[in-house]
């Protein structure tokens, strides 16, 4: 995955050159949960801000996804699908979200896996 490498202008700060494209995926996926625990947080009183928190995080997955629909990405294809498939979740459990059928939890906890993952963690059994 490495959109956010040539969209670092857009998603980094002073330091981005120091930021590895796998750092500055963490970066950007860090910054779109934080919002979204905030947002959820205050969803009653604050609703814009929730609009916000969930276009900004459909918006990195949405860049994933292009990113892994590319035919010169080189991650191994069951993972691609799997983060392309995770993106087309991520959309669609957001506007359950907006219709206030769901709630944050989930889309939390998918970019906490995708940042352990990232981080190099390995996943609970």
């Amino acid at each position: 995955m490495n959109a956010f490498a040539r969209s670092r202008p857009g998603y980094a700060g002073a330091n981005a050159s120091l930021h590895t494209p796998r750092a500055l995926e963490y970066d950007v996926l860090a910054r779109a949960t934080r919002q979204l625990v905030s947002a959820s947080a205050q969803r009653k009183t604050r609703f814009a801000a929730l609009v916000s928190a969930i276009h900004d995080n459909e918006t990195v997955w949405r860049t994933l996804a292009v990113d892994v629909a590319d035919k010169g990405n080189a991650l191994p294809a069951p993972l691609r699908a799997q983060v392309f498939y995770l993106y087309e979740f991520v959309t669609q459990h957001g506007a359950k979200v907006l219709r206030e059928d769901a709630s944050c939890e989930v889309l939390i906890d998918i970019n906490t896996a995708i940042m352990r993952g990232l981080r190099g963690e390995r996943g609970e059994a």
